[in-house]
């Protein structure tokens, strides 16, 4: 069974900065692919981030690049989005997503098989 905890949502100001960091247990994450997908309320969900097994190749949508950074530490079993000069815009439960897979970058959240509950994030304008 693989677990996928997010966390360090919160509420901030526009302008400041969030780190998210999504915990996996139950399985290493080293040959997981990993991606952020967020949900504003009313809205679908919008695919963010996305990194490959070994981290060295990421995508962001086109509204967070240049704001927000995806990352993994493999030894800690943990991914990460990094998120600056945050808008009002990017308010969203932000959830954390993974697939076992050493293939090229995934995504569509209908590639990813584990998802995490959600972390919250508020921006205040």
């Amino acid at each position: 069974q693989v677990l996928l905890v997010e966390s360090g949502g919160g509420l901030v100001q526009a302008g400041g900065s969030l780190r998210l960091s999504c915990a996996v247990s139950g399985r290493t994450i080293s040959t997981y692919a990993a991606g952020w997908i967020r949900q504003a309320p009313g809205k679908e969900t919008e695919f963010v981030a996305a990194i490959r097994w070994r981290g060295r190749n990421t995508y962001y949508e086109d509204s967070v690049k240049d704001r927000f950074t995806i990352s993994r530490d493999n030894a800690k079993n943990t991914v990460y989005l990094q998120m600056n000069s945050l808008k009002a815009e990017d308010t969203a439960v932000y959830y954390c997503a993974a697939q076992p897979t050493l293939g090229p970058l995934l995504l569509r959240s209908s590639d990813y098989n584990y998802w995490g509950q959600g972390t919250q994030v508020t921006v205040s304008s």
